[in-house]
């Protein structure tokens, strides 16, 4: 019996500790999403210049 109760303290532990993540995310959501807003933004700029990803393609052969 007392094993019983250990194992469904535990799962009701775990379950709330979920529901206050979830809730944290819930909450925080907007400044999550601007965050990562900027964070794209940066690696935009970071890479307008020209990446050299793509330095090595030949442009000219791909639109004739």
């Amino acid at each position: 019996m007392k094993l019983t109760w250990r194992c469904v303290l535990k799962i009701v532990g775990l379950a709330l500790a979920l529901a206050g993540l979830i809730c944290l995310l819930a909450g925080y959501w907007d400044k999550l999403l601007a965050g990562g807003c900027a964070c794209k933004e940066a690696l935009s700029k970071k890479c307008r210049g020209g990446c050299a990803e793509f330095d090595d393609y030949d442009d000219d052969l791909l639109y004739e």
